[in-house]
């Protein structure tokens, strides 16, 4: 059967190697990417995702324009990891202008798209959750239409990367994350930032991965460049392991559970919620282990996975 996908991108350099790890798999059909602010400002976004599917022959995929800021507003800070615009600050002098998106607002496209076909659409989500959370606003049956849902984002230990408990998804934009945990009921699969920091991969892989000869290898090393630098220069300003731990592309653990469920060979079942409060903890998820909270919807938070099927996925994807 043909696995349907609906993704939802703030489009940096790992959302960018998430689209592509998709577009590479046999029998997956795409049938939106919806676009939201997070690692840069939206415009960006939309014009990171035409790039992205200029360079993969795939210009036909439906592209949306949504949330340009979290649901309660303030400016958009983006991500300096990924550059100011997302993809490395590579010119591209080539790239696709923004009369290729789609008029139809993200949110709007994503209810139209799960009601046409009900019960068949998995979604995958890693940016901040503004889009699905205003979806659930409009139609609190959204979620009940979704196969299930796949998310990169939260945390598990209070371990931060942008704020000192929170990760940069949830952290962007709390009350999203908050809303889409306590009200989308599907499946849901969660791959968080410790998690992903535990399964890096080599930099010797990451080296072997971008010297393919293929053009789809020579737009990653280029978009990817910056990144490495950014992240050298805070391996010498930091002790945090987590910065020094490997090669992480850590939308495309989502992405890959999406493709390949048997990728995931451990996950907790936990009700989880984001704080809300706090100087030192807003942004953060908070894993219900006690039970506490007395919640009947519950997530599969990601522990463990199968990272040679992980590598394979990320190298077909630059073929």
């Amino acid at each position: 059967m043909t696995k349907l996908l609906l993704i939802d991108v703030d489009c940096g350099v790992d959302d960018a190697q998430a689209i592509m790890m998709a577009l590479a798999s046999p029998g997956v059909e795409i049938l939106g990417i919806t676009c939201c602010y997070g690692n840069t400002l939206l415009e960006n976004v939309c014009k990171n995702v035409l790039r992205v599917l200029q360079v993969c022959n795939r210009l036909e995929i439906p592209v949306y324009q949504g949330a340009s800021a979290s649901l309660l507003g303030g400016p958009v800070e983006g991500a300096l990891y990924h550059g100011k615009d997302g993809l490395g600050d590579v010119p591209d002098p080539n790239a696709p202008g923004l009369d290729h998106l789609q008029k139809e607002h993200a949110v709007i496209a994503m209810l139209r798209i799960v009601n046409e076909k009900p019960g068949q659409i998995s979604l995958v989500a890693t940016g901040p959750l503004t889009n699905l959370a205003l979806a659930v606003k409009l139609d609190p049956t959204f979620p009940k239409k979704l196969k299930n849902m796949f998310i990169m984002g939260g945390n598990v230990e209070s371990r931060g990367n942008i704020t000192v408990c929170g990760e940069f998804n949830f952290a962007t934009d709390p009350e999203a994350a908050f809303v889409v945990l306590n009200e989308f009921t599907c499946p849901t699969y969660i791959a968080t930032w410790e998690f992903t920091c535990r399964n890096s991969l080599s930099w010797e892989f990451y080296h072997k991965w971008v010297n393919q000869d293929t053009k789809k290898a020579k737009f990653m090393a280029k978009i990817f460049a910056h990144s490495i630098k950014f992240t050298e220069s805070e391996c010498k300003s930091t002790d945090n392991i987590l910065w020094t731990s490997g090669f992480m592309s850590c939308d495309s653990y989502a992405m890959a559970a999406a493709l390949d469920e048997s990728f995931i060979t451990k996950a907790i079942e936990v009700a989880v919620s984001v704080e809300l409060n706090g100087s030192l903890t807003r942004g953060m998820m908070v894993m219900d282990i006690t039970g506490l909270l007395k919640k009947k919807n519950k997530v599969f938070v990601i522990d463990k996975c199968d990272l040679e099927k992980f590598k394979g996925l990320l190298i077909a994807a630059l073929k």
